[in-house]
C-alpha cells in the first residue's frame, strides 16, 4: 500500500475544503451541479473522444496502482537469475525445464522457456524486447488518459465559469442573484483546476513512474536470462545486474 498516495488525497481534500471553510463560504459553496457535469462529464466526454476504448477502459484498471503497485522485488529477481545461471552451467539449460513450468511471472517464464528451447541470445532479447515494447506502450496509453483529463479539465472549468457568467448577466435586473450567480459561476473553475492539480495529473504522473519501475525491472530480466544464453559466468551476471539496483 502506498502511504504517500493515501496522503496525498487526504491533503487535497483538506486544501480545498478546508481553505473553503476558512475563508468564510463554508462547504456548501463548493457543490454545484451544472459545474460538476459541465466539468466532470465534459472531461470524461474529451477522454473518451481522444482515446481508445481499450486504453480508457486500461487506464481506468490501472488507477489502482498509485496505492498498491505491482510487486517488484529486484533482489529476489537477481538472486533468481543468478541461481539460473548456475542451474544452467552445471547441468545444461535442459536443466531449466523444470523451473519454466513453475515460474509464475509469464514475461520470465516466456524467457525460460525460450532458453529450454536452445533459442540463440540475441532472437531472445529480441522477442522479449518486443513484449516489453507493447506491454509499455499499452500501460503508458492508459496513464495518458488521466494526463488528458488533466489538460482538458481547466479549460472546461472555465468554459463552466463563462457559460456561469452568460446566466448572471441575465439576471441583472435582480441584484439578489447577481451574487449567488458570481459564485456559483466560479466554483467550475475551481472545479477544474483542483481536479487537474490535485488529482489527474499527479495520478498520470504516479502511473508512469510505476511503469517505467516495471520496464526496468522487466529489462534487467532480460539482460539476465540473455546472459544466460551466452554462458556467462554466474558471477559476472551478478555483478551486471547489480548495477539495476539503486
Amino acid at each position: 500500500m502506498d502511504i504517500l498516495s493515501i496522503v496525498g488525497l487526504l491533503l487535497a481534500l483538506v486544501a480545498i475544503l478546508g481553505g473553503s471553510i476558512a475563508k468564510g463560504s463554508g462547504i456548501d459553496a463548493l457543490w454545484n451541479g451544472a459545474a460538476f457535469v459541465i466539468v466532470v462529464v465534459g472531461t470524461v466526454a474529451a477522454a473518451l473522444l481522444q482515446a481508445k476504448l481499450q486504453a480508457f477502459l486500461h487506464g481506468m484498471r490501472i488507477i489502482s496502482w498509485i496505492f498498491a503497485a505491482p510487486r517488484i522485488d529486484t533482489e529476489e529477481a537477481i538472486d533468481k537469475l543468478v541461481n539460473w545461471s548456475q542451474i544452467a552451467r552445471k547441468e545444461g539449460l535442459l536443466g531449466l525445464e523444470t523451473l519454466a513450468e513453475q515460474e509464475t511471472d509469464t514475461f520470465s517464464k516466456k524467457g525460460l522457456q525460450l532458453l529450454v528451447d536452445g533459442t540463440e541470445p540475441e532472437t531472445i532479447r529480441n522477442i522479449l524486447e518486443v513484449d516489453l515494447g507493447t506491454k509499455e506502450q499499452f500501460d503508458l496509453q492508459g496513464a495518458k488518459v488521466f494526463e488528458s483529463m488533466g489538460i482538458y479539465a481547466p479549460t472546461l472549468g472555465i468554459i463552466g465559469a463563462v457559460m456561469g457568467l452568460m446566466a448572471v448577466m441575465q439576471n441583472l435586473a435582480e441584484p439578489d442573484k447577481l451574487g449567488p450567480g458570481i459564485a456559483a459561476a466560479f466554483v467550475a473553475t475551481i472545479y477544474g483546476i483542483a481536479s487537474a492539480n490535485l488529482f489527474f495529473l499527479p495520478v498520470s504522473n504516479k502511473l508512469k513512474m510505476t511503469i517505467q519501475g516495471q520496464t526496468a525491472y522487466r529489462e534487467m530480466i532480460i539482460d539476465g536470462i540473455t546472459a544466460i544464453a551466452e554462458g556467462e559466468n554466474p558471477r559476472n551476471i551478478e555483478t551486471k545486474l547489480r548495477g539495476y539496483v539503486l
